[in-house]
């Protein structure tokens, strides 16, 4: 391999990746901590589940901030994909964040049911300085 093929593949240096939601079985809503996209020029957040139990009805909104405290439901129109109307089991759901609010954070709401089995990331794209360490 030359240096080109390696520089062409590097996805590593490139992105950041933080953790929206930590893998749990989830029984109640979660809201994920605020992230900060400070560096970054664009973000999808990717959602992995697991089981469900007791036919368990969950939904994912993203919600952003400019101060990381005061979060409000991302429009539509600002996010790349959708959320499905329930999450399904041993699924991988991936939606990007096309707003332009400094932070950014997952919630998944519980509707009805027992639990999920559930986990999601924040990959951030588009970094100003790399290689992102």
């Amino acid at each position: 391999t030359d240096e080109r093929t390696i520089i062409m593949r590097d996805i590593v240096s490139n992105i950041g990746v933080v953790t929206a939601i930590a893998p749990a079985v989830l029984a109640a809503t979660t809201t994920g901590a605020a992230l900060d996209l400070l560096g970054f020029g664009s973000a999808a957040f990717v959602i992995t589940t697991g089981a469900i139990a007791g036919d368990g009805d969950f939904t994912a909104k993203v919600q952003d901030s400019d101060d990381g405290a005061t979060f409000a439901d991302v429009p539509a129109d600002q996010l790349q994909g959708e959320f499905p109307a329930s999450l399904e089991a041993d699924d991988v759901v991936k939606v990007g964040y096309a707003g332009f609010k400094r932070h950014v954070r997952l919630v998944v709401t519980k509707n009805s049911g027992t639990s999920i089995a559930a986990s999601a990331v924040l990959v951030k794209g588009n970094a100003a300085e790399r290689p992102v360490i």
